[in-house]
């Protein structure tokens, strides 16, 4: 038993572990993606997964979903998918407006968190929040800065997350062409502001973000464009 926990430490559950996780215990990992967009939702993810269940060789596949490609992270959601059960939580571009950046991530968090209760019909007894900030929650919470790279139960949340957001901008790009959002998932990059400046601020854009408000504040800027998905 000493042995295997000690493989369990190595492959990134150390928090997990010390929340009980090998001893009954249901612990939860949480993330958002796209916080820093100047487009689009946020999505968060959380996960919890069954650590009696995965195998070595699958949980060495879950590592920060920066340093993954698209089909690598798909090739983790569907490899941990029998022993893992992630949901997601969203909070839209309107919701953003209507309040602001951290509000609602927590908000979105907070959605997901329940998501995960509700479907896996379990009360989680700790969950791991990436960041310093945590949602409004019912059970024990825990901020953990740099969490996708401490706890592999954040880092599949957040794998989901970002595959689900990336997915999500992809789409919206198709309607919405010349902003580059199937590249740069709505942050801004220099492509993405040259098409702001030309094309004008749309309905996806979070116009309480300070170049979208600077931007809509130029007379000379296009009006706000809108398109039927």
């Amino acid at each position: 038993m000493i042995a295997e926990q000690n493989t369990i430490d190595n492959q990134g559950f150390n928090l997990e572990l010390a929340s009980g996780a090998n001893k009954g215990a249901t612990v939860f990992g949480v993330d958002e993606v796209g916080r820093g967009a100047l487009a689009g939702p946020i999505i968060a993810g959380a996960s919890w997964i069954n650590l009696d269940l995965i195998p070595e060789a699958i949980s060495y596949m879950i590592v920060d979903s920066k340093a993954l490609t698209q089909k690598s992270r798909a090739k983790v959601i569907i490899s941990t998918k029998p022993y893992a059960v992630i949901e997601l939580g969203i909070a839209e571009v309107a919701e953003i407006n209507a309040t602001n950046i951290l509000v609602a991530t927590l908000k979105a968090m907070e959605r997901a968190i329940n998501a995960l209760v509700n479907t896996i019909n379990r009360e989680p007894t700790n969950v791991l929040v990436d960041g310093n900030k945590l949602p409004t929650c019912h059970w024990p919470t825990q901020a953990v800065v740099k969490g996708d790279k401490i706890s592999k139960s954040i880092a599949l949340a957040s794998i989901m997350a970002k595959q689900t957001r990336d997915s999500t901008m992809s789409i919206l790009a198709k309607s919405y062409q010349g902003y580059g959002w199937e590249r740069n998932a709505g942050y801004g990059t220099v492509e993405h502001k040259k098409a702001l400046a030309k094309l004008g601020v749309t309905q996806h854009h979070r116009q309480n973000f300070a170049p979208i408000r600077a931007l809509l504040q130029q007379p000379e800027v296009p009006s706000i464009t809108t398109c039927s998905l």
